[in-house]
């Protein structure tokens, strides 16, 4: 058996190719949606990718199962309680599939979404203990699938978890303790709050350290998952229903159209929005007026999902050569509505220098003075609530970065703001959008409330 884990940093997502060397064949499971990796180590080493499975209807992101089915000729892969508008196959659950001596077992797994699955792995059909489980979002390294992600398409979080718990007990910890866990996330994701940064385990080691399978009843353990869970990013409804759609295919390779600044300052002025994929750093130093910055260096679909409508153009401002990735990189989420990038940036900037802003971002100790000298200073911590909790600067007003752009009527344009995350990244994206929305006086500080509190302790 060949078992490979692609493992996408920007998005916490993991993807599997599972292939029979003795027969060639080989299936794809839950598939980013640039899949040249997939093709290119298929092609070398000779296998034909028959099979893409999903293991659920993502929300984190959109999958790739129609480019690699056209790329291939791929079936489509789902469980039988899933409907899609495409051709798809549905497995019940206990069906089993062989790719030779290697043979794929489907369990029903829901809660998380109600057409949740796992796959149950065996290097060769006999063997009493499987090679592992994809688990999906069902079970996590440290954690276990949210249940709360489609209440606002008609499944409640209680409905969901009590589905989870007999999921959990029922289908998964009933495989042999050394069975290997590969999940569809890692730490970083808002799927989950406890995630580990650990890319397997085993069932074994997950029924003795997994917060959530040690919960001593199911009461208990609907109470652990539903509570405290990080703010969904606003894409996440966008991208679960778009995944059971019939939608147009990326061609990973095609550059975005290159754009005067004239054009670019049409399209703005028609509503599209410009975003900056520089470092905060180099943002800070001098961007083009109205511009958003969400770094490509972080986690940049996800931020651009939290704060940018789907409906929207999108223009890129990259370093050179960077054009083509932030384009794909927005496409994971679905958001291919990018009309083009700025042609020759610096270029632009240095001629249009009356359209160049910088951004204050203020040190510790300079954030300290302003608050002492302005009494209607305006302090925004755009940390998720967990963050919030474990300590927080005095008289914040905690709104997570991605809920900012629905709670704007919370906060006043026209005091003095400072807005502040855990290093300076998610602030950044917060600041430039509030300077984009029309509040006047906007800074961050730089290292966040980690440079804050240390600062404090030292004192």
């Amino acid at each position: 058996m060949k078992f490979i884990q692609y493992y996408l940093d920007c998005l916490s997502h993991a993807s599997y190719l599972i292939a029979d060397e003795t027969t060639g064949r080989a299936v794809v499971v839950d598939p980013q949606r640039d899949v040249a990796e997939y093709l290119s180590d298929a092609d070398e080493f000779g296998y034909t990718i028959e099979l893409v499975i999903e293991t659920h209807f993502h929300a984190d992101f959109l999958s790739g199962h129609l480019e690699l089915a056209e790329a291939t000729g791929a079936k489509i892969v789902y469980s039988s309680v899933a409907e899609t508008e495409f051709e798809s196959m549905g497995v019940e659950d206990g069906e089993r599939y062989s790719l030779g001596e290697v043979a794929l077992e489907f369990r029903h797994t829901p809660g998380h979404t109600p057409e949740s699955m796992s796959i149950v792995i065996y290097e060769h059909e006999g063997d009493e203990v499987p090679y592992g489980v994809l688990t999906g979002d069902a079970l996590f390294i440290g954690d276990v699938g949210r249940p709360d992600l489609l209440a606002s398409i008609g499944f409640t979080r209680e409905e969901l978890a009590d589905k989870l718990y007999d999921s959990l007990h029922d289908k998964l910890m009933t495989l042999p303790d050394a069975t290997r866990v590969y999940p569809a996330h890692g730490a970083g994701s808002a799927c989950g709050k406890n995630l580990s940064t650990e890319l397997w385990s085993t069932i074994g080691e997950q029924k003795e350290t997994n917060y959530a399978l040690r919960a001593p009843d199911k009461a208990t353990f609907m109470e652990l998952v539903t509570e405290g869970q990080p703010p969904a990013p606003s894409y996440f409804v966008y991208n679960a229903v778009l995944n059971r759609k019939d939608r147009g295919l990326l061609d990973e390779t095609a550059m975005p159209k290159a754009m005067t600044y004239e054009q670019v300052l049409d399209a703005m002025a028609a509503g599209a929005v410009l975003v900056d994929g520089r470092s905060p750093e180099e943002f800070a130093t001098g961007h083009l007026r109205n511009a958003i910055n969400i770094g490509l260096d972080g986690r940049y679909a996800e931020f651009a999902g939290s704060v940018i409508r789907s409906d929207v153009d999108i223009v890129l401002f990259t370093e050179p050569g960077q054009e083509l990735e932030g384009k794909n990189r927005l496409a994971r989420i679905g958001f291919d509505r990018v009309i083009g990038y700025l042609d020759r940036p610096y270029e632009v900037m240095l001629s249009h220098r009356e359209d160049v802003e910088a951004a204050s971002r203020l040190t510790a100790t300079a954030f300290d003075q302003r608050a002492s000298e302005l009494a209607d200073l305006q302090i925004v911590d755009v940390r998720n609530p967990g963050e919030v909790e474990a300590g927080t600067i005095p008289h914040a007003i905690p709104i997570p970065v991605g809920q900012l752009p629905n709670r704007l009527s919370e906060l006043d344009p026209v005091r003095p703001t400072v807005v502040y995350c855990a290093g300076g990244y998610r602030s950044s994206v917060a600041a430039s959008l509030l300077r984009q929305r029309g509040f006047a006086d906007v800074s961050d500080i730089l290292g966040g409330f980690g440079a804050w509190d240390e600062a404090h302790q030292k004192v």
